[in-house]
């Protein structure tokens, strides 16, 4: 599990499905920064992780402060599911 900062909108949601590093990652939660005072372009704060670690963050069973953070252009990134089910 880690922290994913994506700079610019890609158009994801919570629960969406993308290929970082490698392998499928889910976004467990997606906050959006800098609409209002922020820099040119949005940022995405994601806590990203596998289908396996989904039960740790539920249960918020981990030290956010503690988790890797990495950092990623949004024409970089290859989203293979954009949203979750119940997204709006």
């Amino acid at each position: 599990m880690q922290h994913l900062i994506i700079r610019g909108d890609p158009g994801i949601r919570r629960d969406a499905v993308i290929n970082y590093d490698g392998q499928e990652m889910i976004c467990f939660s997606v906050n959006r920064q800098g609409d209002w005072h922020g820099p040119d372009e949005p940022q995405l704060w994601c806590t990203i992780g596998t289908e396996d670690e989904y039960e740790t963050y539920a249960k918020r069973e981990y030290v956010p402060h503690w988790l890797e953070t990495e950092s990623i252009e949004a024409e970089d990134l290859d989203v293979i599911k954009a949203k979750g089910d119940l997204a709006v």
